[in-house]
């Protein structure tokens, strides 16, 4: 019995029709809605050339576009970075044994993700500008990683616990009874594991990091990023609405990048994983001996 037959009855004629007729409507609607956009902004002469003319000229890339989408990458590139090894170890903090290190860590998880990003940001260019010597040039781009670091590593972190403990238990069970320290059990059997499956909702949560970065354009944080860097571009040609477009289609094709390449690298660790048994792809040799006897245990010792 197939897992679709499981999950659900396979659609007869009648649900099919059903379905199909679902799907035209639902596409009927949205050509309607883009269609009511399209007629809005033509009223307002929002489709213009001379409002999308500036985009075809090299000196509004070079000026105002291309410099702020270097800041936004370099914004996110350095939270992910910074985030991502911030999040696995708190996240493997919630998880330990001892009280000591467990509650604490869970106090300062649940405190940063309580608090909003723009909030963080604000706090952290304000410590920054009074407590510290960073230079004014650099500090919106310091604040701007800060809060994006203090909010994203505390998620992150969750979604680090939430796959570790997704793992069958007779995987750390078995390592265990191999003799292995909780410390060799969690880096080389249960984390390169969670890996995979933790692969999706890390990769929401670096678009989110990605899109956020567009809060340090805020006044009070100063951080020359996309959107605050066409700014001076729709006070010179007064084409808000095409330039808020052409931002979000950049937005959307960084997400689209990003996404491709996450499915891409889900796509690699899973054909790694079914390498083999005489294969020895790196840092997976103990997984493998654990799975192994996992399942010839029966998932449990």
């Amino acid at each position: 019995m197939s897992a679709q037959t499981v999950l659900y009855d396979i659609p007869g004629p009648k649900a099919r029709a059903r379905n199909w007729l679902y799907s035209v409507l639902f596409v009927l609607v949205l050509a309607l809605v883009l269609y009511y956009i399209y007629v809005g902004f033509d009223e307002k002469n929002q489709w213009s050339g001379a409002l999308w003319d500036p985009f075809l000229k090299g000196s509004t890339w070079t000026e105002f576009i291309v410099p702020g989408l270097l800041n936004t990458l370099k914004a996110a590139a350095l939270s992910i970075v910074i985030a991502l090894p911030i999040g696995a170890l708190l996240g493997i903090g919630r998880l330990s044994d001892h009280k000591w290190i467990r509650v604490p860590v869970g106090a300062v998880v649940e405190f940063f993700r309580a608090i909003p990003v723009l909030l963080l940001m604000v706090f952290a260019a304000a410590f920054y500008a009074f407590y510290t010597d960073i230079d004014a040039e650099i500090r919106p781009l310091f604040a701007a990683v800060t809060g994006l670091v203090l909010y994203n590593g505390s998620v992150m972190a969750e979604v680090f616990r939430a796959g570790i403990l997704s793992l069958p238990k007779g995987q750390g069970e078995a390592a265990s009874a191999l003799g292995m320290r909780k410390t060799q059990i969690m880096m080389t059997v249960l984390l390169p594991q969670a890996v995979t499956l933790m692969l999706p909702a890390l990769v929401s949560q670096l678009v989110v990091i990605l899109k956020d970065t567009a809060l340090a354009g805020q006044l009070t944080i100063g951080f020359n990023e996309l959107i605050r860097s066409t700014g001076p571009l729709t006070g010179l040609y007064g084409n808000t609405i095409p330039t808020l477009i052409v931002v979000a289609i950049i937005f959307i094709v960084l997400n689209l990048l990003l996404s491709w390449f996450a499915s891409w690298l889900e796509n690699k660790l899973a054909r790694r994983k079914k390498a083999p048994k005489g294969a020895k792809p790196v840092h997976s040799a103990p997984s493998s001996v654990v799975m192994q006897r996992d399942d010839a245990s029966g998932g449990a010792l």
